[in-house]
């Protein structure tokens, strides 16, 4: 099923044909500051208010003292809260963040997940203080399945189920995400992101199902339906289904430049018909939770817009769920801090998602509530609003979490059934942009030479939100059960009678029939997937170069494009005999070889069946490319995508010249920004014994010698802290990368800045120090600068690059570009680690 647009606004309607051709469809226009509560509708939601739910609500709050009704709204980081604080403090809420993990265990079972959980409701309904027994929820990013759990089924990511304009299927991944969910005994998702994305530099694009308003809206039903359970049925919240969450509100997709948290800067009457569109549908299928957005809406921080949560969502709309917070998100809202903001519980925030400073939030909301700041009418209305969803989660009668449904069963978590809906989503989320002499769909009985480092790369195929929250640090073995886009091509051609031959760089020893080539992004999440333009790999060409490698040699090629947005990849389009967006197609890998590849007789197996659900680039600068805006002209319209069945005509050779391409001159190199390490390099944490990798937020040497963790500097994660805990030395790495020229920056007087937070400082030495070749190793000895810089907060490094040099040097081959040794005790946090070239050189070593 193609989903065509239904829009309302007030000049244009778009509709199947003219939608195709590229027809603008105008927004009426209003004030940006006006406020007119009835444009937006009156939603009669499918989960009405029961007599008897709401009496024992009311019962619950009549017994709570206001300790404990503060402690409702406290939704805590399972790193930052114990069973004895749960007790204590009555906390209302759990969560673990992306790559937050029970035990700081990557590879945690599902038994150790709902040992955890268990502990948490334990200590949430003792009552040997006399308190007031209330059931603790617990929260997770389960986006595109239960994606923090090794061996879960993982789907595409949103922008590839948009592809599939299929509403029906989207319900049943909600069903199959939601019994994961529950076999590690957790109630409640973050999902799903009903985000209308209008800006695809965003770095959660791929969160979006659609530019198109109308996909995102029959999607929000259908995923909500899946997860929650049919409304008025005994499925509904049941043991076998979770609490879901309609997020990002409001706007999310639409800040300027794509920036995320940023500011949407549309009219109410834009703002209600794009960016809410999905709300309406969430509302009806009765959501029971909403997540306030961390962006602004002209310039008002979403967490403290009292007419947004309150006056729209809640009164309007009809919303009777909890509205919960993003993370430390009220700490953005003017005149607060993540420890203190009566602004966002007065606004409507009924939820604080609140990380290391709780108890500091707790202490303060406990006393704005006893002198008024927040009245007591409202902390009784987020309470309310909470017992409701638990009441409505059946928390009060199903006991502990191990005791409920499938929880704890062994066939659950990626069952084969599961993992042919997943194979499914990847089959028909695929878009064939190109298919030259229709070399699609490939005979198997023959040799395919698969390229690419996304060949047999599950974790680049998977994303961000998998495992850990960016994405990455992931390789094939954390994915039991799933399959490579190579593993799935090689059981299929040698099923067949045909050979396969993975070669990452393209190599051979016998020419190859054809070549398969699968290229794309690196794993990102917000913010740390943020663009300055749509150009793929700008500057050094790197799939390009591998692409027309094979082409020199004579070696048709297909290219299967990884990413979470449409990019500008022109030079990738004319060098390929064909080309396919697979997006983001999560661990069932099978499902590219299914479309991929002729059947043995060389009939189609499974034509293709996506079509864009965003529109494609003509040149990296066009950024903000959605058919209801004037001046639409993309290279691959909205709702584009060929099929065997009807061919489509060659592509033609399309201009590589165009505005906005990046030059290959010298530039700044941002080795760690926004908390994500130049792609393929990583941090690792190494003795002289042992090595440990960070592919989450946290990691530690077995030695004892050192921990590391990822904190928040600017915004989430952007930072890393590192305890050095005994007197033996140990370093904070930038590693296992390619080697990189730095020639020309020692030439040009680059500098080597970092941003430092020296808490404690009581060591024998600390170095930065380079890898520059075999037997090269430089270093500078910085300890008297961090000496002088303990207790200071965030300060700023400059070491230039000539400091690090020896004579003779010429640093044309760095393999390990950062390294931050220490020896002897010490608390030390690092952000912004980069190259910056200065207008003029400088030579001064600190």
């Amino acid at each position: 099923m193609f989903l065509r647009p239904r829009f309302t606004y007030a000049k244009k309607v778009l509709t199947g044909a003219s939608m195709l051709a590229g027809v603008a469809l105008s927004l009426s226009v209003s004030p940006l500051w006006a406020e007119d509560v009835t444009i937006w509708p009156k939603v009669e939601s499918r989960v009405q208010a029961n007599a008897a739910e709401e009496a024992q609500v009311r019962a619950i709050l009549e017994r709570m003292s206001v300790e404990e009704k503060v402690g409702q709204i406290m939704q805590v980081e399972i790193q930052y809260v114990t069973p004895e604080d749960i007790r204590k403090y009555h906390v209302g809420s759990v969560l673990n963040g992306g790559g937050s993990l029970p035990n700081r265990n990557k590879h945690a079972t599902p038994g150790e997940w709902l040992a955890l959980a268990d502990s948490f409701y334990k200590a949430s309904t003792d009552t040997a203080d006399g308190g007031t027994a209330v059931p603790i929820i617990w929260g997770s990013d389960a986006v595109h399945g239960h994606n923090n759990v090794i061996g879960a089924t993982i789907f595409p990511h949103n922008i590839g189920l948009g592809a599939m304009h299929n509403p029906a299927l989207i319900r049943k991944i909600g069903e199959v995400t939601a019994l994961e969910m529950r076999a590690t005994g957790i109630d409640w998702t973050f999902a799903p992101t009903i985000a209308v994305a209008q800006n695809d530099r965003w770095g959660r694009a791929y969160e979006s199902y659609s530019e198109d308003p109308s996909i995102v809206k029959a999607y929000a039903e259908e995923m909500i339906l899946g997860l929650q359970g049919t409304p008025g049925t005994p499925e509904f919240l049941d043991v076998n289904h979770v609490v879901a969450t309609a997020k990002h509100f409001v706007g999310d997709g639409g800040t300027e430049a794509g920036d995320d948290q940023g500011n949407t800067k549309v009219s109410e009457e834009e703002l209600r018909t794009v960016h809410g569109a999905g709300y309406e549908s969430a509302l009806e299928a009765g959501v029971q939770a909403a997540m306030a957005s961390f962006s602004s809406w002209n310039g008002a921080k979403m967490h403290g817009n009292k007419y947004m949560l309150t006056n729209v969502l809640k009164d309007r709309m009809g919303f009777d769920g909890l509205i919960v917070g993003d993370w430390n998100g009220h700490g953005q809202v003017p005149g607060c801090t993540n420890a203190s903001c009566p602004t966002a519980v007065n606004a409507g925030l009924d939820l604080f998602m609140t990380i290391e400073e709780w108890k500091e939030l707790y202490a303060n909301t406990l006393e704005q509530v006893k002198s008024g700041v927040i009245p007591m009418s409202r902390l009784d209305d987020a309470v309310s609003r909470i017992l409701r969803v638990k009441v409505r989660a059946g928390l009060f009668e199903k006991g502990m979490p191990s005791a409920r449904g499938v929880a704890g069963q062994d066939d659950i978590i990626g069952r084969a059934e599961h993992r042919a809906v997943a194979r499914q989503a990847v089959r028909e989320s695929l878009v064939l942009l190109k298919n030259n002499g229709g070399l699609l769909p490939l005979k198997p009985r023959q040799t395919i030479l698969v390229a690419g480092d996304g060949a047999d790369n599950i974790g680049k195929q998977t994303g961000g939100w998998t495992i850990s929250w960016q994405g990455t640090g992931n390789v094939n073995s954390d994915f039991p059960g799933g399959s490579s886009i190579f593993s799935g091509l090689e059981k299929a051609v040698t099923e067949a009678g045909g050979k396969t031959v993975l070669s990452v760089d393209g190599s051979f020893d016998e020419k190859p029939d054809v070549a398969i080539v699968v290229v794309g992004e690196d794993p990102y999440a917000e913010g740390q997937g943020d663009l300055d333009t749509l150009e793929f790999e700008p500057g050094a060409k790197k799939s390009l170069a591998l692409i027309k490698k094979l082409k020199d040699a004579g070696v048709p090629v297909v290219t299967v494009f990884l990413s979470g947005r449409p990019l500008w990849v022109n030079p990738e389009l004319n060098a390929s005999d064909a080309f396919v967006a697979a997006w983001l197609p999560g661990t069932e890998g099978g499902g590219v070889a299914d479309v991929l590849l002729a059947g043995a007789d060389g009939s189609v197996k499974h034509d293709f069946k996506g079509k864009l659900s965003f529109s494609w680039p003509k040149t990296p600068l066009q950024d903000v490319l959605n058919l209801h805006h004037d001046g639409y002209d993309p290279l691959f319209a909205f709702g584009y995508g060929l099929t065997y069945a009807n061919g489509g005509s060659v592509l033609k050779e399309l201009p590589e010249d165009v505005e906005g391409v990046a030059s290959e001159a010298l530039g700044d190199v941002e080795l760690y920004s926004a908390g994500r390490t130049l792609a393929p390099w990583m941090f690792l944490l190494q003795d002289d014994r042992t090595s440990a990798q960070l592919s989450g937020a946290y990691a530690a040497l077995p030695s004892g010698i050192a921990k590391v963790s990822v904190v928040d500097k600017d915004i989430q994660g952007d930072a890393v802290r590192t305890e050095w805990m005994t007197s033996a030395p140990a370093s904070l790495v930038i590693a296992a990368g390619p080697a990189i020229d730095w020639s020309g920056h020692l030439s040009a007087g680059a500098v080597l800045e970092f941003d430092i937070n020296a808490r404690t400082v009581e060591d024998e030495g600390t170095n930065i120090i380079l890898t520059c070749g075999e037997d090269c190793t430089r270093q500078y000895d910085i300890s008297a600068t961090v000496n002088q810089l303990e207790g200071q907060g965030w300060q700023t490094v400059k070491l230039p690059l000539a400091c690090l040099a020896e004579e003779g040097d010429i640093f044309d081959a760095i393999t390990e570009p950062f390294r931050f040794e220490a020896q002897g005790t010490a608390d030390i946090t690092l952000a912004n680690i980069r190259l910056d070239l200065p207008e003029e050189p400088v030579t001064t070593c600190p």
